[in-house]
């Protein structure tokens, strides 16, 4: 066990803790509630990445391109996604959210945001400050995380 493990710990159980608070003040749209781990995953692969091949999700996600292909059928049944062709290669599909679900989704996270911003205008400013010089190690850490998922 590694010197850093406590403080791993409880920085696994304070992020856990602001995520589910915000779950908590807001739930995601019904839509994406009834997903499965896998396709919530693709979904939110796909909003970050509009316009992604079934390939390069696969290769993203780690799963084959036959599991990806399933996933897809599934959401595009669902209204989640929209399967298109790429203009450049008719062989190609490129996924998109449904519009009406990027809607509701970018909505919702116009709701987080405006509560974490409420809650942050609470704190002391020297809270506030703290957690404003933590975001770029934080989103190192995410980073070096990825960086060890690619490596299994």
């Amino acid at each position: 066990m590694s010197a850093d493990t406590p403080f791993a710990q409880d920085l696994v159980a304070a992020l856990g803790a602001v995520r589910r608070a915000g779950r908590r003040h807001d739930a995601r749209p019904a839509e994406l509630s009834a997903l499965t781990g896998a396709q919530l995953e693709l979904a939110r692969l796909v909003r970050r990445n509009p316009g992604i091949s079934i390939a390069a999700a696969a290769e993203r996600l780690r799963l084959a391109p036959n599991t990806i292909s399933t996933l897809v059928g599934e959401l595009t049944s669902a209204g989640v996604l929209r399967r298109g062709i790429d203009p450049g290669d008719r062989r190609v599909a490129r996924l998109e959210l449904s519009p009406r679900l990027t809607r509701k989704i970018d909505a919702w996270r116009d709701r987080r945001t405006t509560a974490i911003a409420t809650a942050l205008g609470r704190l002391p400013e020297g809270e506030r400050r703290t957690l404003e010089r933590a975001l770029p190690a934080l989103t190192h850490l995410a980073d070096e995380l990825e960086a060890l998922g690619s490596r299994t």
